[in-house]
């Protein structure tokens, strides 16, 4: 079972590693000291939300999209052992393309999957192989992805 902690600092360490930054760079720019932000990143400690914020600040990385890989990798590690396997975990486009004109774009979306929400429509119905993923919030629709 893989911790929160663990996966969070696996995260801000795979950021920070990208960019090839040190921890003495973030730490100075996110205004946290370099023994913590080692802590944090070693997954021994848990790190507050206004600190989360700050070293994605410093990393210049969305808080979203630290969280979206901390809850792949957790769910990937969580995945049953045995019965087929789980397809990667991709992220949906909702989340990686930025909505332009998100009024412009629900009716769309929503007319596309014929998926018209009005007072007198059945809702539809989502069976034990659907992922629902919730992207970041940006106005933009309910993505769901069917499991293979």
């Amino acid at each position: 079972m893989t911790l929160l902690r663990e996966a969070i600092g696996d995260s801000l360490r795979r950021a920070r590693l990208a960019q090839s930054r040190t921890l003495r760079e973030v730490s100075t720019s996110a205004r946290v000291s370099l023994g913590y932000l080692s802590e944090v990143e070693r997954g021994r400690k848990e790190a507050s939300s206004e600190l989360l914020a700050a070293i994605c600040d410093a990393l210049d990385v969305p808080l979203a999209r630290v969280l979206w890989d901390v809850s792949t990798t957790i769910a990937g590690a969580d995945a049953p052992v045995s019965g087929a396997s789980r397809p990667a975990a991709t992220e949906p486009a909702a989340v990686t393309e930025p909505a332009a004109e998100p009024a412009a774009t629900e009716p769309a979306a929503a007319a596309a999957a014929g998926a018209s929400m009005s007072a007198g429509a059945a809702r539809p119905q989502v069976d034990g192989d659907t992922r629902i993923v919730i992207p970041a919030p940006t106005n933009g629709p309910l993505v769901l992805v069917e499991a293979a």
